[in-house]
């Protein structure tokens, strides 16, 4: 019982300190210490050390050899790689269901995501249920990389998409609730349409491309934030850990 929830109390650290690195509430070059944490999370240091050493292994924080961790800053170039990253995973999550065969349920719940994500859109362009999207979206994307029947591509597909930027709801957090990317879902919707089809119709090297297309859109998004329009990093605090 006490190994379940000193599991529990680890999973809900993590979790919750992810969410404050991300969010720029734990600002890049903070130190972090496991006593003050695990008071702030009333939890023991045990779950808190766990925690900290499993944002180590994403690349959220780096150790201290005196002690302690620091929260890591990144470069654009760093966000960009880890995009590109998950895209080239992703593509090999897409090659592999198309080449392999996936089951019929598997192919037929995609299907069903798609047909869910047509039901967000409006008739305007931008006019997007975005709250259904963006929990659609995660669950495409989930279910994309299960398609590849290889543990190894989903663990790989899933340390990709926790570095800052780089998952595919990158920019559909709440706060970049803005038009522009609102407008953006609509080609993306196509591309979810598109690499399904490719994979039930067994065509690895296009569901590979689809799929890696499909994921640039986060580097194009921020790209826009950081050229065209900087008054919206208001709107990603994650931009906090990007130089």
């Amino acid at each position: 019982m006490e190994q379940n929830t000193g599991k529990t109390h680890a999973i809900r650290a993590l979790i919750e300190l992810r969410k404050r690195i991300l969010s720029g509430e734990l600002s890049g070059g903070m130190r972090l210490f496991e006593v003050p944490l695990a008071e702030q999370l009333k939890i023991s240091r045990t779950p808190v050390r766990e925690a900290l050493l499993r944002l180590a292994e994403e690349g959220l924080l780096e150790r201290v050899r005196s002690g302690g961790f620091v929260v890591r800053t990144f470069r654009f170039n760093d966000v960009i790689d880890a995009i590109e990253l998950r895209g080239v995973m992703e593509g090999t999550a897409a090659r592999l269901a198309a080449e392999r065969g996936v089951a019929p349920a598997m192919l037929a719940r995609m299907q069903s995501i798609v047909a869910s994500l047509d039901e967000c859109f409006g008739p305007a362009p931008g006019d997007v249920d975005f709250d259904g999207y963006r929990e659609l979206n995660g669950l495409f994307h989930k279910e994309l990389a299960a398609l590849s029947g290889s543990d190894i591509v989903q663990r790989e597909v899933e340390r990709a998409t926790r570095l800052p930027f780089a998952s595919p709801s990158a920019f559909l957090q709440e706060r970049a609730d803005v038009l522009v990317f609102r407008r953006s879902l609509n080609t993306a919707q196509e591309q979810h349409r598109a690499i399904v089809s490719a994979i039930s119709n067994r065509e690895g090297f296009r569901a590979e491309a689809l799929a890696r297309e499909h994921a640039r859109a986060a580097r194009r998004n921020l790209e826009y934030v950081i050229n065209e329009d900087r008054s919206l990093i208001e709107h990603l605090p994650g931009l906090a850990l990007v130089l």
